[in-house]
């Protein structure tokens, strides 16, 4: 299946699942394990069957998706870390509640309805319950911090009455907190978890079906192929397949523990160090949330919250993506340079084309997903087709192997794929018949219920890969219901306004500030979605476009993630470098300039997001625009780059950085003359290091 050396598959290709978020790999062993291998399968035909013919009250699929989530959850904690028998016990137990949750709510949908605002006292137990099992999920597979965060809000909106001005609200009684929080569409059952119902949840078993399938060989024997034999190889691998991966995932965190554990030791092999080694690895990982068209749970979110067709969120990201991998590639191509490391033997590496033309059948979905999206469809619907056809080319596949001649094969193919697409004309239940057809020819012969069995494991590993997406969503309503609720958002807005009033920029750094701050130990969902509540309108007010304002809180909330002291991205990658978290964080920050300067420039020149054209394209045309601030974009961040490393053409004098780095500065400001000065700066900068480097060549 692969045309990568012996040892290069040895090192690229993972040998075992990996774990999710706090949760070991696996799903335990015995009758308990098969439980929540079962509820995990079932989550997900729950999820899939919602997805294709949405047949329930958008109310129920979000009580039933927290349901499913707290049930999976607390199964997987008693099968996975609980050691004694009656602390597994009571971990099913609460697992169990957490679904009778979501049962209540679908058997008294109506009457919960007719009594909003006037709970019963069965519907404030379960209310409760609901309230608890949320914090606890949230505490055990996300991490106190998280759940902390939450529980600080929670007591502002039961006992802010009686704080000090401008703090102070009305006050609320129990009841009516749990009816917000627990019942609402502002609480745990608010955008966050129809978001996570509704598309994350279609797309993450979209990716997991992908690797199943082989989609991560592909990556990595393309980018081995493709970039291997560049300066500083491995890395660049790294960068690039870590690249791909985020067009199809964007879990971040999940990333760095799935894929670190091959390329990091891989780069140290080549002579790149540790902390270096890590932070490329934490970086390029974190960068898959940025990189369309899946981009992550946080763009779904985006979307919803903007009311925009998700294209236009994938549109805004595409050059900023772009910049942030280039930033990549260029540090890891002077990090070499000034380690005087080189590529790998193009003879050890797999040829990249040969690789896609024999696992081209892969990329199909991807495009079909991509089409889709663009074509104006929803994200629902275009992340269910592209599961189903990834699920058709799964099936199919060995089916297609028991044909003998080529001609028939390609037959076969032909007529399957017009099978499969037909729905765009007839509707998603002729995908349905197509796929039990094959599912019922592959029951009968050996090879095709191996297959089966792959798409079993596929939608189980989907649901577990879920789970902390999921619970993040769904504790984050507890800070979207008291922000709603009590108001505290107005007077945060109010304080960003008033100093931006005077100065954009020190409310920009105070609303990057925040996002960092926010970071230390919460992942990046629920970091957007605090703080674009909380300085998005902000932003807004002051005159920045809607879509940058929210692009720049999504993008600092990823920099959470690489930057000291908590930085947890660098700190997964800190065992598989066997290298301090905080020196790796070191490194990512620098890595990730990119991820720093690009929000910046957004918000003074849109175009660099393709959002609101300027004074230049009002004299030159919109594309002339674009061209220039990438150029200039691209030229800061290359001079940012050699600062940071020290090396160009040569090593570079303490003195030299700063220079490389005050042009840098010049050409990202948007400040009169500082385009001009900063232009200058770099090209007589660069021609003199340049000649020197000449120089010092010839005289040695």
């Amino acid at each position: 299946m692969t045309d990568a050396p012996p040892e290069t598959q040895t090192i690229l290709s993972p040998t075992a699942e990996a774990p999710v978020e706090g949760l070991p790999p696996g799903f335990g062993d015995g009758i308990a394990g098969k439980a929540a291998f079962l509820i995990a399968i079932a989550f997900s035909i729950f999820q899939i069957y919602i997805a294709a013919y949405g047949s329930l009250p958008s109310q129920v699929v979000r009580a039933m998706h927290v349901g499913f989530l707290l049930l999976l959850g607390f199964g997987l904690i008693a099968n996975l870390r609980a050691t004694s028998t009656p602390a597994k016990a009571a971990f099913w137990t609460l697992g169990l509640l957490g679904f009778g949750t979501g049962l209540y709510n679908w058997v008294f949908y109506a009457d919960l309805i007719r009594r909003s605002g006037f709970l019963t006292t069965p519907d404030l137990i379960v209310g409760t319950v609901l309230v608890v099992l949320v914090f606890e999920a949230a505490r055990r597979l996300m991490g106190l911090p998280l759940a902390l965060i939450a529980l600080i809000f929670l007591a502002y909106a039961s006992f802010g009455n009686h704080l000090p001005p401008p703090f102070i609200h009305r006050g609320y009684d129990f009841a009516q907190l749990i009816d917000t929080f627990a019942f609402g569409t502002e609480g745990i059952y608010g955008t966050p978890v129809y978001v996570s119902a509704a598309y994350i949840f279609i797309f993450v078993v979209f990716a997991a079906f992908l690797e199943r399938a082989g989609m991560i060989a592909l990556f990595n024997d393309f980018a081995l192929g493709l970039v291997g034999t560049w300066r500083g190889g491995p890395a660049q691998v790294c960068v690039l397949s870590s690249a791909l991966m985020g067009t199809i995932s964007g879990s971040g965190v999940a990333n760095v523990v799935a894929s670190g554990q091959f390329t990091i030791p891989l780069m140290k092999r080549f002579g790149f160090r540790s902390a270096f080694a890590g932070a490329v690895e934490a970086t390029s990982s974190m960068g898959g949330q940025i990189m369309p068209p899946v981009m992550g749970a946080v763009a779904f979110i985006m979307a919803e919250t903007l009311n925009i067709p998700y294209a236009e969120v994938v549109k805004a990201a595409i050059i900023p993506a772009l910049l942030y991998f280039g930033a990549c590639f260029w540090q890891v191509y002077l990090e070499a340079g000034k380690a005087g490391l080189q590529g790998m033997a193009k003879a050890d590496l797999p040829n990249p084309w040969h690789a896609v033309s024999r696992h081209w059948p892969l990329v199909l979905p991807l495009a079909a997903l991509i089409y889709l999206l663009f074509a104006g469809y929803t994200p629902i619907f275009a992340g269910t087709m592209g599961l189903a056809l990834t699920i058709v080319l799964i099936l199919g596949t060995p089916l297609a192997a028991l044909i003998g001649p080529l001609a028939f094969r390609i037959v076969f193919w032909v007529a399957l794929g017009l099978a499969a697409a037909s729905f765009m004309r007839f509707g998603v239940d002729i995908l349905s018949f197509v796929i039990a057809g094959l599912v019922v020819a592959c029951v009968t012969f050996r090879g095709g219920r191996e297959t089966l069995q792959i798409c079993i494991d596929s939608l189980a590993e989907g649901a577990k890969n879920a789970l902390p997406v999921g619970i993040a969503c769904a504790i984050v309503g507890v800070v979207i219901g008291t922000l709603t609720l009590t108001g505290i958002a107005s007077t945060f807005i109010g304080w960003i306004i008033s100093i931006g009033e005077n100065n954009l920029f020190l409310s920009l750094v105070l609303t990057m500030l925040t996002c960092l701050v926010l970071g230390m130990g919460i992942p990046t969902i629920p970091n957007y979605i605090i703080t674009s509540s909380l300085a998005g309108p902000a932003l807004l007010s002051l005159d920045v476009p809607l879509v940058v304002s929210h692009m720049f809180v999504f993008y600092f909330g990823i920099m959470a993630d690489l930057t000291p002291p908590v930085a947890l991205a660098a700190f997964a990658a800190a065992p598989m470098a066997k290298e301090s978290g905080l020196k790796i964080g070191i490194q990512a920050t620098k890595l990730a300039v990119a991820g720093f300067v690009v929000p910046f420039m957004a918000v003074y020149t849109p175009a660099l997001m393709l959002q609101d054209p300027g004074p230049i394209a009002a004299q030159f045309g919109y594309p002339v625009e674009v061209a220039y601030i990438v150029a200039k974009a691209c030229m800061g961040i290359a001079l940012w780059g050699a600062a940071a490393v020290g090396f160009l053409a040569r090593r570079m004098a303490w003195w030299e950085r700063l220079v490389a780095f005050a042009a840098g500065v010049l050409l990202v400001a948007a400040l009169p003359v500082t385009d001009e000065a900063g232009w200058a700066l770099s090209v007589a900068w660069i021609g003199w290091h340049c000649w020197r480097a000449r120089q010092a060549t010839g005289t040695a």
